[in-house]
């Protein structure tokens, strides 16, 4: 039996957000991970087992981390079932558990939707155990035991395992929200890109549900963005060490410290988002030391000498487009009159709305947000 391509190169894909890849990259880095390479769609990397590991337990901004099975040349659809289903698939589960498949498909002269290359792959690994052992393993597309990617492009063919067992961005402490949140790995690169280190206080005036103060407690206080994830893929790998798992956990939560009082705040007008908030920080170590107040942003005194970030609702969020207008030129008006020396990252999923809070910006960046095509801006108020 030929042995999983993972195992023979060392090699590994993490699948992240065009917008934040440079971010992903430094992160990788960060982490010891060798021969970074940034890819279609994500970045290549190699690692030793235990910063393999680790890389999984924190990561906050890459989305996914597979691990090549095999890799082979892939004409038509009879080819590519064919090889699929030779796959030595019982060495990653079995015939009890559950799984889930996802494809993307570019450029195949013959292959050309990702639905039906996905229908593929679940036909030729359900067709392998019904060969093998009489039965089928069920096809959970919620909570499957794990999952299994299929990647084509030109006629090359990819077929991974998602050693995260599902998107990494599902932290797992929101379990409160508001209507269209933030995702946890875009709140966690604007706290990144805000270079915030705690040297002053950092504040969010519509705070929402709380996912971007979410994120930055969880950076300040070194807590891993993998603490209440329940479930990874990485357990299906056949080479999977549990002892060395165990010790990388428990070295990284070692490094957890704690939360100075004052040091993070927010608000927002809507006691149930204030609530929402509550909620989701009381599953996160110190989150009970954030302080949290109902209040309109324009009932604020002043937030000198802080770091501010913030999304701002719009759209779907507050409903009129005037509405939205209205606030952002409010919003403008308390920066620069109750916001002196202080440093504003604001994110706008309208970037129309830009220009009515009346600030020059120090920088915009593009960050998509769950297909909104949206900015963060820097604001520094003197």
């Amino acid at each position: 039996m030929i042995p999983f391509e993972y195992l023979q190169t060392g090699r590994f894909f993490a699948q992240v957000s065009e917008d934040v890849k440079d971010i992903g990259i430094r992160e990788l880095s960060e982490n010891q991970a060798r021969d970074i390479e940034p890819g279609y769609a994500g970045i290549y990397f190699s690692a030793d087992k235990a910063d393999f590991y680790r890389i999984h337990y924190t990561t906050r901004i890459l989305t996914r981390i597979l691990a090549p099975l095999a890799v082979f040349t892939c004409r038509d659809k009879d080819d590519l079932y064919s090889k699929i289903k030779q796959l030595a698939w019982p060495e990653i589960f079995s015939v009890n558990n559950s799984f889930a498949v996802f494809a993307n498909v570019s450029n195949h002269p013959n292959i050309t939707h990702s639905h039906y290359a996905s229908l593929c792959l679940k036909d030729a690994v359900a067709d392998h155990f019904q060969q093998r052992f009489g039965k089928r393993p069920s096809v959970d597309t919620r909570t499957p035991d794990l999952w299994i990617n299929l990647h084509i492009r030109e006629n090359q063919a990819t077929v991974s395992l998602d050693t995260s067992g599902g998107s990494l961005h599902r932290r797992g402490y929101r379990t409160a929200q508001v209507e269209a949140p933030m995702q946890e790995n875009l709140a966690a690169a604007i706290i990144e890109l805000s270079e915030w280190d705690g040297s002053r206080p950092l504040y969010d005036p519509m705070c929402g549900s709380g996912t971007l103060i979410s994120e930055a407690l969880m950076r300040y206080c070194r807590i891993p963005a993998g603490i209440l994830r329940k479930h990874y893929g990485l357990g299906y790998l056949p080479d999977f060490d549990a002892y060395l798992w165990q010790n990388v956990v428990k070295k990284v939560n070692e490094a957890i410290r704690p939360l100075p009082v004052g040091l993070i705040g927010g608000s927002d007008i809507s006691s149930s988002a204030l609530a929402a908030t509550q909620t989701n920080l009381q599953n996160l170590p110190f989150g009970g030391r954030i302080q949290l107040e109902v209040k309109a942003f324009e009932k604020i005194r002043s937030l000198t000498d802080s770091i501010i970030v913030t999304n701002p609702p719009y759209g779907i969020r507050l409903g009129e487009k005037s509405d939205a207008e209205a606030l952002h030129e409010s919003f403008g008006n308390f920066l620069k009159q109750r916001c002196r020396g202080s440093v504003a990252y604001v994110y706008f999923g309208d970037p129309e709305l830009i220009k009515k809070v009346g600030l020059k910006p120090k920088w915009r960046m593009p960050l998509s947000n769950g297909g909104l095509d949206g900015r963060l801006v820097k604001y520094e108020i003197f």
